[in-house]
């Protein structure tokens, strides 16, 4: 049976088989069960390299350990609202707050958390289709979906699927925060995969 450790675009940690190409995590979230009884442990919600150092991490979901979560891509890790780790990627990190415009973890922690719930609820925002950089993610028909250049792309637990033509014009519901979209107009490039080779 898979672990609950699998975080979608929206925030939302659920259990599915796939584990993705980059870890992350935001404190412990889980029992002594392995069950997720939290939606974080802390502000600092992290997007970190699957291998660094040779650190390995098993059994995966200890007790009173962290809870070690697992993204699709770095795009559905920056939706859901996690930002690049300072310790194993360190560049990715210092680049992230130049283009955000933050002094440091402190900052940038607290203005993505407000960007990105309000209370326990998820915070959207409404942009025009035509302002949004790839790999920013919208919800269309309730569903997520990343930008990519004149295409939406269906997320999916195992990929992309579906494709739309992204519309030219309107008023989109936008998941990326908004400190994150800076980031991406800004031309981001990381040290972990952007976006699953379905894209």
């Amino acid at each position: 049976m898979p672990l609950q450790n699998r975080v979608t675009p929206l925030g939302d940690v659920v259990a599915v088989p796939e584990r993705g190409l980059v870890y992350g995590n935001r404190g412990r979230l889980h029992d002594a069960g392995g069950r997720i009884v939290r939606l974080y442990g802390t502000r600092r919600w992290i997007a970190c390299r699957l291998e660094f150092k040779g650190w390995h991490r098993s059994p995966l979901m200890q007790p009173g350990k962290l809870t070690e979560l697992f993204f699709l891509d770095e795009a559905t890790a920056f939706a859901a609202g996690h930002r690049p780790c300072a310790e194993c990627r360190r560049k990715d990190y210092g680049r992230f707050l130049a283009l955000t415009r933050a002094t440091g973890a402190d900052e940038i922690d607290a203005r993505l958390h407000e960007e990105r719930l309000d209370g326990r609820t998820r915070r959207l925002h409404e942009l025009p289709f035509a302002d949004l950089p790839d790999g920013a993610f919208v919800l269309h028909d309730g569903d997520p979906y990343v930008v990519l250049g004149r295409e939406l792309l269906r997320w999916t637990s195992g990929g992309y699927t579906e494709r739309v033509v992204r519309p030219p014009r309107g008023a989109a519901t936008v998941v990326t925060p908004p400190s994150t979209l800076s980031a991406l107009h800004g031309g981001w490039d990381g040290a972990v995969p952007f976006l699953h080779p379905t894209s």
